[in-house]
Order: structure tokens, then sequence, then C-alpha cells
């Protein structure tokens, strides 16, 4: 008797990306290893309904600067679907993407801050129809808490990874460049070039 082929499992990561920094990077490389994925495609937010864009950083630069931090990296790639069909939703780049990947299982990956507020977002329910969360534990949050919230969407419809934590965020990563303060070792070193070559997040 033959086994059952499974389908091909493709992460979804979007986020600001401003920067992109190692915690992206770790976070995808650990859903990659941990879930046994495909790839994990980077999904630079146009518009996130949840806030707006710090220092209000072109989408064509932060998708740039994503690019430069995946480069060589055959597991990634980067995807500019929001910016041109003009998505703002989860759901709405959800749906876009399973036409992209006919067949696969999609597998957005999100922090574990996003997983609390998850029942906020526009059209959970229809979200969960289209993948399965992947959530990566922040500093300071309760994985017992975690566990019981994503338990309760659903047998199998979240679940919370054990990944490194790298206590770093692109809001502390602006501020350090604002400080002119180094960013070696907390973003790749082509994204650091790029930020400097061209005078990102300085106050003028």
């Amino acid at each position: 008797m033959n086994a059952p082929v499974r389908r091909r499992r493709v992460g979804v990561l979007g986020g600001s990306f401003n920067p992109p920094h190692l915690g992206h990077l770790v976070i995808a490389s650990e859903a990659f290893y941990q879930l046994g994925l495909e790839r994990v495609v980077f999904v630079p937010a146009a518009d996130p309904p949840h806030k707006t864009v710090a220092d209000a950083t072109p989408a064509a630069v932060r998708v740039e600067m994503t690019r430069l931090a995946i480069a060589g990296d055959e597991r990634f790639c980067v995807s500019t679907i929001e910016l041109d069909r003009g998505l703002k939703y989860t759901v709405d780049t959800l749906r876009a993407l399973a036409g992209e990947y006919p067949g696969a299982e999609l597998v957005f990956i999100m922090g574990s801050d996003s997983l609390l507020q998850f029942e906020a977002w526009h059209e959970p329910q229809a979200i969960l129809e289209l993948c399965r969360l992947a959530v990566a534990v922040r500093a300071g949050d309760d994985e017992r808490r975690l566990d019981a919230v994503a338990a309760g969407l659903g047998r199998r419809r979240a679940l919370v990874l054990r990944t490194p934590l790298i206590a770093v965020s692109s809001t502390d990563l602006r501020s350090r460049v604002r400080m002119d303060m180094p960013l070696t070792y907390l973003v790749p070193r082509a994204v650091e070039e790029y930020v400097r070559r061209h005078d990102l997040y300085v106050v003028r």
C-alpha cells in the first residue's frame, strides 16, 4: 500500500520589514525546519491595517531591504503581491497566494503578540480556513497562555513554535540609527549598508 502524499507546505511571513533583521530570519528559518516547509515567502506590507509604517519608509525601499536580507538563501523568497494588487488584509493576501501556490498548505508565521490579538483581525475565521498559524514566542509572553489561545482556535489550526528568543525589533534598530549606533550583527550586512547609503531613519 502506497503511503499518502503529503501536501507541500509554504510559509508566509508578512511584516513592514522596516528594516528586516535577524529576528525575522531566525523565525523564518526555524519555521522552515520545524514544519517541513518547501519555502518561506516574505511579504512586505503595503498598508498595514493595524499600524502605520514608521518614518513613512517607501514600500519599494522595504522590499529592496527584504531582498537584500534573504539574498543567497534558497529557502526564502520575496513576494510583492500586496503592493502589486493593493491588498491590505491578511485574508486577502492569503487568498491571492493560494492562487499562486495551488494545492499547497499555507502556513502563516506570526509573532505571539499577533496571536493574542488575532480575534480582532479582519475575518479571522476565513484566515484559519486558508492556512495554519505558526506562532513565534516573543520575550516576556506566557507560553502556557499562548498554548491555550492556540488550542482555542481549533485542532491543529495554530502551533506555537519553540524558537530562539532574538530580542531585536525594527523600532529599536531605527532608534539606533538615529543615535549613530551600529546595526552590525543585528541585520544582515547588506541591509546595514543599504540603510547607511540611503540615510534611512536619520532625522533631517
